[in-house]
């Protein structure tokens, strides 16, 4: 799962997750529950000057941030993330998540925002973004590469092997006048905050993009929209030759989050989707299955716009898929 749902209740989103997820639940980010739990309030605290008020977040560049600025180079350089956690207050459902006891899984995951996308929208109080900032743009891969240390240390405590994603949304903006980053920028980026991962790390972009650029950073999983953009990573056949030969691992986003498409679709129709998204790599010389065996099966995005029956739905086709795959070709 990609991280969001629907749910207030945490309580029901946790038991929502562990009931459809059997071999990798996931901790439940719950935006409808608080405003602090969207992915961008959600993993701010520790960010020097970080505000959040009546519904926005932006960094207060008029206060001075020299004392800030300085604490959090020295754990930075110490590697000490034991300040950069995620709380209760921004993260309910991560909380009840672990809280759980004798779990039985192959893998836990969770899920951090990735620079790009996170240093794009929060500003300063002009509106500038911070990536921009040579000050504050330098913090922001460094700042969320401890918040990944510190959310992967925290889901060993349910399990030794972890997956831990960077959600970079921003990054269908690539190449167009509202990103002036370059390619070799948002490499660095990523591959900055990446370094604080030491299990498996993945990247999900729910959109078109230059899959080109994620394939580059050392991401083990690219996770993307097979929904609705079946073909965009089917152009890049080189690079994903790449990723599964040093082991790594597509994740099909094959189940649509829209509760139109939902409620219409079913196990069969969405094996056909996948299928049907995976015989253009299969053209271009990758065997059908190592595509299966060095894959995952993910909703194409969050679910935080659907009904609450409607994502229950999404998760319930997701587990009903991962058996009729498994059962017809591993």
């Amino acid at each position: 799962m990609i991280g969001t749902l629907p749910f207030k209740d945490p309580d029901r989103a946790v038991a929502v997750v562990t009931h459809y997820l059997k071999d990798i639940p996931v901790w439940p980010q719950l935006p409808r529950r608080a405003y602090v739990e969207n992915m961008y309030a959600q993993f701010g605290e520790g960010f020097p000057g970080f505000v959040v008020e009546e519904g926005k977040t932006y960094v207060n560049r008029q206060q001075d941030l020299t004392g800030a600025l300085e604490r959090f180079y020295t754990d930075y350089l110490s590697n000490d993330f034991s300040n950069y956690g995620v709380s209760a207050n921004n993260a309910a459902g991560l909380h009840r998540f672990l809280g759980l006891e004798n779990l039985l899984v192959r893998a836990v995951k969770g899920q951090v925002t990735g620079p790009v996308s996170w240093g794009m929208t929060v500003t300063d109080e002009t509106g500038k973004a911070i990536i921009y900032d040579e000050t504050l743009g330098d913090v922001v891969p460094k700042f969320l590469r401890l918040k990944a240390s510190w959310m992967e240390q925290s889901l060993r405590k349910l399990s030794k092997d972890t997956i831990v994603f960077l959600d970079e949304p921003y990054m269908t903006a690539f190449g167009s006048i509202a990103m002036q980053l370059s390619r070799q920028q948002v490499i660095a980026l990523l591959a900055e905050t990446f370094a604080g991962i030491s299990g498996i790390k993945g990247v999900h972009c729910c959109g078109n993009t230059d899959w080109s650029i994620l394939l580059s950073t050392p991401t083990d999983i690219v996770n993307y929209d097979a929904y609705d953009y079946p073909g965009s990573l089917a152009i890049y056949p080189d690079e994903v030759k790449k990723l599964l030969a040093r082991g790594g691992a597509v994740a099909w986003g094959i189940v649509p989050v829209a509760d139109e498409n939902i409620l219409k679709e079913s196990v069969a129709t969405l094996k056909d989707r996948l299928e049907e998204a995976i015989a253009p790599f299969t053209r271009k010389g990758i065997p059908f299955k190592q595509l299966l065996e060095q894959g995952l099966v993910t909703p194409a995005c969050g679910l935080p716009s659907a009904s609450e029956p409607a994502a229950e739905r999404a998760l319930e086709l997701l587990a009903g898929l991962s058996r009729a795959i498994r059962e017809k070709y591993l």
